[in-house]
This record gives C-alpha cells, structure tokens and sequence, in this order.
C-alpha cells in the first residue's frame, strides 16, 4: 500500500467511531500499574482476539521494508534478512485492548525499539514517533514510550512466527499502552518534532491511551 492510500472504513471502525462518540466502555476508575495488573474496565482472555481496519495486507519478506526517517541522524532502510541481523531480544509482557480484553504474559522475539533507535541516532529535537503499517494504517506516540524498556519490533510469539492476522511479519508492541498504539504490519517510522494525530486518534480516540488512566477517547 502507497502512502497516498488509507484504510478503508469497516465494520470495527463504524462501531469503534460509535464507541468513542458515547464513551462505552469507560468506568471512571484509575487503576495503578505497580499495584493493579488488570486496568479497569478489562477482561482476561486466553486467545488473541483478532482485530483490523478489514483489510491484511499480503507481504513478502523478500520485498519487505522497514524505513527510519524524520529527525535521525541515520536514516534506516531495511531489509528482512538486515533486520534478522539485528540483535534479537525477548520479553514477556501483558497486552490491553481497547475493546476491553486483556491477555497476560505473552512471550514475544524480534527486536528491542531501542537497540533500533541506537542504529537510527535520534535527534535531540524528536519528540515524538508516526507508524505507518502496510494497510495504510498510522498511529503516534511518545519517543520516549517507543523507546520503553520492553517495547519491541516483535516477529515471534509465543516460539511461532507472528502470523499475518496478527500483524506479521512484524509488529510493534508496547506493553503499557492500549494495544491500538502497538501497529501491526510496521513499514516506516518516522520522528517528529511535535505529537500529530493517527488514524484511530483522528477518529475519536485518545493522544496517548493509557490503560491503567483509562484514556481510551478524546479528552476533546
């Protein structure tokens, strides 16, 4: 997918539109992360619900890419077998959707978003960090919550190749925010002076998504 195409409209997006304009699913309870291990208003599963914008985009690893840009000293093109050369980490971390379901203790491989980020040589004026994924999907965060400790470019989960449906052959994770931020399918990130919205924050949801603060909407 060109970066001129978006996603197309669904219906998780119609619903996920309806829910932020109601505030479904919102408590008004704060949890506290070094205490509360569920955020609240979460469930517990044991699968991995599959969640998209309607669309998986086929990708083949000898055409895969993965681009650094914006604010960085070194710009990074990647290749898959470049990005397998890459030092490989592992962490054990739980997922929180904004759908309200929650899955402990995932395993995944791939590599850490710093050891990327020390390859990349960020700029002292990046803030903050755009994804864009292969379906044309974007969403923004923080540099520094990019740049957590078990935040990871994973490509294994639980000892099995990511599969497709779940964002292979390469997604995001980052544990302590809802699971929106964490892209599937990554192509490019770029590094930004300032916050710029993505697509689920351009349609009602939160900046930041904090689980634990509840911020699954639009403070707006």
């Amino acid at each position: 997918m060109t970066d001129q195409q978006t996603p197309v409209d669904s219906k998780l997006t119609t619903s996920k539109r309806r829910w932020a304009a109601e505030g479904k699913f919102l408590t008004g309870r704060v949890a506290r992360p070094e205490t509360d291990r569920l955020p609240p208003g979460q469930h517990l599963v044991k699968n991995w619900p599959v969640l998209d914008l309607g669309q998986q985009p086929s990708i083949a690893l000898d055409t895969w890419k993965l681009e650094v840009r914006g604010l960085v000293e070194t710009p990074l093109t990647l290749s898959w077998r470049d990005f397998q050369a890459l030092e490989q980490s592992t962490f054990v971390s739980d997922i929180h959707c904004v759908t309200t379901w929650s899955r402990y203790d995932n395993k995944w491989k791939g590599v850490a978003t710093r050891d990327l980020l020390d390859r990349a040589m960020p700029k002292a004026e990046a803030n903050y960090v755009m994804l864009t994924s292969y379906d044309g999907y974007t969403t923004n965060l923080p540099l520094a919550d990019f740049a957590a400790e078990d935040a990871i470019l994973a490509t294994a989960w639980e000892g099995q190749p990511l599969t497709a449906d779940h964002g292979g052959p390469m997604r995001l994770i980052v544990p302590h925010l809802y699971f929106w931020k964490s892209a599937k399918w990554l192509r490019r990130i770029d590094l930004m002076p300032a916050d710029r919205a993505g697509f689920w924050e351009m349609n009602g949801y939160h900046m930041f998504g904090d689980p634990w603060r509840e911020q699954r909407y639009s403070e707006d």
